[in-house]
């Protein structure tokens, strides 16, 4: 089963190894037919503790690492541009 792989913003970094990242994800409301935004927080692990709030970065799924951080930090978008 492939890994899934979302973009974000880091909301938080003050855990130690850990960013919160918030994703938001737009859908069609299937009877209103109005685009919905709906976000979600998920714990990622950052083991150099490089990444601060405000980076949009790229999380992707691995086995769980802690009770709630199961996702890891692969890519920055600032650094995947530059």
């Amino acid at each position: 089963m492939p890994k899934r792989i979302l973009q974000g913003t880091v909301v938080s970094d003050k855990n130690d190894k850990t960013v919160v990242v918030l994703v938001e994800r737009r859908f069609t409301h299937p009877l209103f037919k109005k685009t919905v935004r709906r976000t979600k927080k998920y714990k990622a692990h950052d083991e150099s503790n490089q990444y601060k709030v405000g980076d949009m970065v790229s999380i992707e799924e691995t086995r769980p690492i802690s009770r709630d951080k199961s996702w890891i930090v692969v890519s920055s978008e600032a650094a995947a541009a530059s």
